[in-house]
């Protein structure tokens, strides 16, 4: 499946399907992040259960830590 990902497109393993999966991919699954798709803001307790399609378009904000 082909997502933009931070205007950036990216080709993504077929097991890829939820938002949860996403995150756990790129390794974010940890990590507080705040997920828009199609440019609607998922609620972290629909992150499971939001599916994701070919050509969505994902925007994915972390933060770091730091001084």
């Amino acid at each position: 499946m082909r997502l933009i990902i931070n205007g950036e497109s990216i080709q993504i393993p077929n097991e890829v399907k939820t938002v949860s999966d996403l995150l756990a991919h790129f390794q974010l699954n940890k990590k507080i992040a705040v997920v828009e798709v199609n440019l609607t803001i998922i609620p972290k307790q629909q992150y499971e259960t939001t599916a994701l399609c070919n050509g969505d378009k994902v925007e994915i904000v972390h933060f770091v830590g730091g001084g």
